[in-house]
């Protein structure tokens, strides 16, 4: 085993593991730490953790675990996968992870790499962009758990870390894999502790890979990937992505996600689709969650027919969010729906339901562990970073879609281009 991946939710596990397998690496995405023996045979392997949003102090916890499990599997790299958007606040998750991983590893110095060009994600003069605007200036402003009102990284990563950062830019990217070791070691003498680096083009991420194979710890989006994948990529290894390719024909669509992208998503597919939103005010209490629950799995029963399965959304407007979280508390209302969404799944599993096609990072890890799923095969991507992926161990397909991936049509796509 040559990469472990200690990833913070589950649908950036499967983003990054997507890229892995498209560049070369066979790879296996476990759900969670094994509390077990577990015999796996890949060339990387990626811990999905649901460590993004909890307390610093849980996240940290978590991730050493992860780590502590790569460890015994023999692995010669680490890498702490968060979103490409940076999601954290002042208080973390991102910066204490760092520096706890750092610690436990023994090194004193690693990147900050969470550029994917490919989904617009580049990064210039230590400045995140999504597409043509400064990451502050985004929907990621409005993200109702980690709002991201600065660009800067090197600011953003000083504020929740216990260091100094520095920066490699985009000129000393294009001078090579060279100019950027050199730099990093320059930096490294100066006791800078995380390296920003300066990301505009997929070649600036294959220099990554070149420069930073024999860093211990690495962290970033899924881009870097990219680079270092084929730089251990061995000709004849790779893993076929039919083993993921998605199986069974009755499914649904279910988003929590209240990004940008997926309220376009919802908006698209509520005109192509059978759709159903969801009433927080009937998923506060047990009592009358369990009858929401039937009420709603019945009603996708009904349309299972369709043309394009049915659509179940908590997916709001920010306004929208806003007075929901007012009138019940963020807390509150987050976790009434990710039970509500727990619920369905179960039952829509026993009544034969087998493809799940699940937005947002905390929904995915719900549905996810609502079907006691505990690793996938990597299948065929959908859109970048968002494969279909099938479960090791039940006959079950799911496309976890972090929440601002995908274009507009991206829930029919899924199905249209992978027929039930």
């Amino acid at each position: 085993m040559l990469l472990g991946v200690i990833a913070d939710d589950f649908t950036g596990a499967t983003d990054i593991a997507s890229f892995l397998v498209e560049n070369g690496l066979s790879t296996v995405q476990l759900n969670g730490v094994p509390q077990e023996k577990v015999q796996v045979e890949a060339q990387a392997v990626v811990i999905s953790l649901k460590s993004r949003s909890c307390e610093p102090s849980q996240a940290i916890e978590q991730s050493l675990q992860a780590l502590a499990w790569l460890q015994h599997q023999g692995c010669r790299q680490f890498y702490f996968k968060y979103c490409s958007t940076f999601d954290s606040t002042a208080q973390g998750n991102i910066g204490p992870v760092t520096d706890a991983l750092l610690a436990a590893l023994g090194e004193n110095q690693t990147v900050i790499s969470p550029a994917l060009p490919v989904n617009g994600r580049t990064v210039y003069q230590g400045y995140l962009f999504v597409f043509e605007q400064l990451l502050s200036e985004s929907g990621m402003r409005h993200h109702p758990v980690t709002p991201m009102t600065d660009s800067n990284l090197l600011r953003l990563m000083e504020a929740q870390a216990q260091g100094r950062c520095g920066l490699v830019t985009a000129a000393e990217m294009d001078r090579g894999a060279e100019a950027v070791t050199e730099k990093l070691q320059l930096l490294a003498q100066q006791g800078v502790r995380y390296a920003v680096l300066d990301t505009l083009n997929e070649r600036h991420l294959l220099t990554q890979g070149k420069a930073l194979k024999n860093m211990k710890l690495v962290t970033g989006g899924s881009g870097l990937a990219i680079g270092l994948a084929r730089q251990w990529a061995q000709p004849g290894h790779g893993s076929p992505q039919s083993a993921g390719a998605p199986q069974g024909e009755k499914a649904v669509v279910l988003s929590g996600s209240c990004s940008v992208m997926s309220n376009q998503q919802v908006a698209r597919y509520r005109q192509q689709a059978p759709a159903m939103a969801i009433d927080v005010a009937r998923c506060l209490t047990e009592p009358a969650r369990a009858a929401y629950v039937t009420e709603l799995a019945h009603w996708v029963q009904q349309q299972a027919n369709t043309p394009l399965a049915p659509l179940l959304y908590a997916t709001a407007e920010p306004e929208k969010l806003q007075q929901v979280q007012q009138q019940y508390g963020m807390a509150a209302a987050s976790q009434a729906v990710e039970s509500l969404f727990a619920g369905v799944v179960k039952q829509l599993r026993q009544h034969g339901f087998s493809r799940f096609i699940v937005a947002g990072g905390e929904t995915s890890g719900v549905v996810t562990q609502a079907l006691g799923i505990r690793g996938f095969h990597i299948g065929p991507c959908i859109s970048p970073g968002v494969p279909w992926v099938r479960a090791i161990e039940q006959p079950v397909s799911l496309a976890l879609k972090s929440g601002n991936f995908g274009d507009e049509n991206f829930f029919a796509r899924a199905q249209t281009e992978f027929p039930l």
